[in-house]
């Protein structure tokens, strides 16, 4: 069994594509003593670390461009904030009806994006007059945050 392990393994470190189809292959046919089991629950709980990060840095770069729309004087820039302001608000709604379990995740992860978010505009050079707050003046509520615009 110790060999079975290393070649599985070894394909898994070899080629990633083939031991995927692999895996497939062996789940459609219920192989399920063939499987790689280590390396494929390795790979599902990756999926699942991958949507909460993605969550968490489209919030970000939601928040970091709402809060340069909100307090940034500069009309020339808006157009180009408010399209990647529907866009993220567009790949948030998407991400949470396909895992509707990313849902509650979003309060939890407010207060880094939005801490992510003032690292950024407060690092950008043509910002330093600009006092943004320390914290968000506005409604943290999911379905607020996807459709108000706040600078009106």
């Amino acid at each position: 069994m110790r060999q079975v392990t290393t070649a599985k393994t070894k394909l898994y470190d070899r080629d990633y594509l083939q031991w995927v189809e692999d895996v497939v292959n062996k789940l459609r046919a219920r192989d399920f003593e063939h499987l790689d089991v280590e390396n494929l629950l390795e790979e599902i709980e990756d999926l699942g670390k991958s949507e909460k990060k993605e969550l968490l840095n489209r919030l970000a770069t939601l928040l970091e461009h709402l809060l340069k729309r909100i307090y940034v004087n500069m009309p020339q820039e808006f157009n180009g904030w408010e399209r990647t302001i529907r866009e993220q608000r567009r790949q948030i709604k998407r991400a949470i009806k396909f895992s509707p379990s990313l849902a509650p995740l979003f309060d939890q992860f407010f207060d880094e994006a939005f801490g992510d978010a003032l690292d950024e505009v407060r690092k950008e050079k043509g910002y330093k007059s600009v006092q943004f707050p320390d914290t968000w003046q506005f409604s943290r509520d999911l379905k607020a945050i996807l459709n108000t615009d706040f600078w009106e």
